[in-house]
Order: structure tokens, then sequence, then C-alpha cells
């Protein structure tokens, strides 16, 4: 039993069961024992790795992208930030990427959106020699013109699950039995947030809601109105939400996710549908990844990296450009949705509806 597992049954003994959101908030960011805040996820010493960690070439695409948007919407003073850095891999490809964008630094205020202080150390190491500034939420980013770039955030954010019974819903509860965490539901209940949902689904379909998505999105898109700019929204999932897809990962494998609280990463697909809509009118189509990162250049960025390499060096990055882009790996299932000011064009790599 680890100790955030003690602490979780000891809370339900004494209140009752708490949401799937509850539940996740605990694992990820308890102070104490949470996830997030004791021990590296990322990387090969981690129990997952993501895009930038794959390949340079991932944030090296990203940056350009970002970069070319800039340049499409004069080139202000603005905010490049990102929202859920990890080690700072990502920012420090994209600054290495654009280092020869005219103006591009000069113009640039770098502002990471972590509340972590273990994450932030990792991040100012992997970003020595650039000034950096942090701020624990979207809402406190600068008030300025805004590039943003999110990679497995939204991901990870708590989400509450519902079940269909009839006109209503039960939501998906995790309760306590002895010394274990077991799932249960509530009893079913109307909810105005789902009564769309009732016309394309089924008795016992489930359905998830992500509260802190729309805000986020919410809060970019209104900058974004007000000053210009872009973001890039990359994440697995598609949508409308469909079915249940909370999961966790640990050793870098699919895990029970009540078995080890705060020693597994938590996480579900990302409701693309919804994070558009609360976006209105900034959002662009969703696009696969494979055929985002194809459209601003990787093969031929690829086939330039390997003249270089022999050997299993070639062979690894090789598999690294067929993990990113390749439809059974990591090209169909991770998403792009952009958006960025109104009367301005997209990003490049997407389209407009």
């Amino acid at each position: 039993m680890t100790p955030l597992e003690t602490l979780l049954i000891r809370r339900i003994t004494a209140t009752g069961p708490i949401t799937l959101a509850d539940y996740m908030a605990d694992c990820l960011l308890h102070p104490e024992h949470g996830y997030y805040t004791t021990r590296p996820p990322f990387g090969a010493e981690g129990d997952f790795t993501t895009a930038p960690e794959i390949s340079q070439m991932f944030g090296e695409l990203v940056g350009l992208a970002l970069a070319q948007s800039w340049l499409d919407q004069g080139a202000p003073a603005f905010t490049l930030a990102e929202i859920g850095p990890g080690r700072g891999t990502l920012m420090a490809d994209i600054l290495r990427a654009t280092r020869g964008v005219p103006g591009f630094h000069d113009a640039a205020r770098v502002v990471l959106v972590e509340a972590s202080p273990r994450l932030r150390a990792l991040q100012e190491k992997a970003l020595a020699g650039h000034p950096v500034a942090w701020c624990d939420t979207v809402e406190a980013l600068p008030d300025t013109p805004l590039w943003l770039v999110a990679n497995e955030f939204f991901d990870a954010l708590p989400i509450r699950q519902f079940t269909r019974a009839g006109d209503g819903w039960a939501e998906t509860m995790v309760g306590a039995q002895g010394d274990a965490l077991v799932f249960g539901r509530a009893a079913p209940t109307s909810l105005a947030t789902l009564a769309h949902r009732l016309a394309d689904t089924t008795e016992g379909e489930v359905v998830e809601l992500c509260p802190a998505a729309a805000g986020v999105m919410r809060t970019i898109a209104q900058r974004l109105t007000r000053h210009g700019g872009a973001a890039l929204i990359i994440d697995y999932g598609s949508g409308p939400s469909r079915g249940d897809t909370f999961q966790a990962v640990r050793g870098q494998a699919f895990a029970d996710p009540l078995a080890t609280p705060g020693q597994a990463d938590l996480t579900a697909h990302v409701d693309f549908a919804a994070l558009a809509a609360a976006a209105r009118p900034c959002a662009t189509l969703l696009t696969e990844q494979g055929a985002f990162l194809s459209r601003l250049g990787i093969a031929p960025r690829s086939a330039r990296l390997a003249a270089s390499l022999t050997d299993t060096a070639l062979e690894n990055h090789l598999a690294a450009t067929r993990r990113l882009t390749d439809p059974a790996e990591m090209g169909s299932v991770f998403k792009v949705l952009a958006l960025h000011a109104p009367g301005t064009p997209p990003p490049p790599g997407m389209t407009d509806a």
C-alpha cells in the first residue's frame, strides 16, 4: 500500500467516495505523495516518453511553425509560452531551431507555465543561457501577443466520467472496500452539461468531461483575440468523448489505475471537440500528428540528419521518425489543434474549417 493510498482510504472512509477528478488530482499533484511532485516521469528513466524526447525534429518543426506564424502576423514583441513543459526539452529545441529567424529571439519573452519547483529546476537547467520566467497558471501569462505550445498537457488534467443511464448519467466514483480502492457509480442524475450527448449516445455508453480544459482554452483564445498570436495543442485523443479512456502507466507499461496511487501516471484521452468548442472562433480543423509533421517537412529533415549517421544511430533515428509519424504508432492517435487570432492565417501545417 502506498502512502497516498492510506490517506485516500482514510478520507473515503470518513467522508464517502470521491470523483475520478478528485482521485486524479491527488494522485498526480498531492504536495507530498503526488506523481508529478515525487519523481521524474519523462524519458528513459520515467514512465513515459513524449515526442520531444523521441527526436529533436519534433521541437524543431514546431518551433519553426510558430516562428512562421509570428512572421505572418507582423513579428510583434510577444510571449513565447509552453504549458506543461516537462523537463524543458521541447522549448530548448524550439529556441535552438529559431535562432536563425531574424528578430524572433529578441522579440520573445519565454514564459513556462509550471507549478512544480522540481520541474522548474529541470527546465532551468535545460534552458541555461536563455532568459526564462515561470508562472503557475495560463491566466497569469503576460497580457501580450502570445505564441504558445502545449504538448501532452491536456491528457493529464483530471476528468469526470459518466455512464449513460436512461436520460441520466451515473458518475464513476472511487470508493474503498477494506484496504483496497474500488470503482463504483453514483446514482444516475440529469446533467445540463451532458444534455447534448443524449442525442449521440446509448444506454451504458461512457462519456468523459474535463472541467479544467475549457477554461484553459477560453483563456488562450481570449488572449489571441485581444492581442494576436497562435497556439499549437498536441495530444492523444479525438472527439467528441466516447468510451472509458482513463488509464495508468507505470514502468513504460499500462497498469491498474487504482493499484499504486501516486506512483503511476494517470491520463485520459483528450476530447478535442470540446477543446475546439471552447476556443471558437480561433480553432482550426483537427489534424493527425503524422500529417502535421509531414506538411512541415519532417521527411527531408529526417533525410538530412540520416545522411550523417550509421549503424545503430541510423537505426534509432529512422525508428524515431516512424514513431512520430506512422499511423500505427503516434502518427494517428496523436492530434494537433491550432488556435490563431481571428483574421490571421492558421499556423503552417494547419487548415481552417
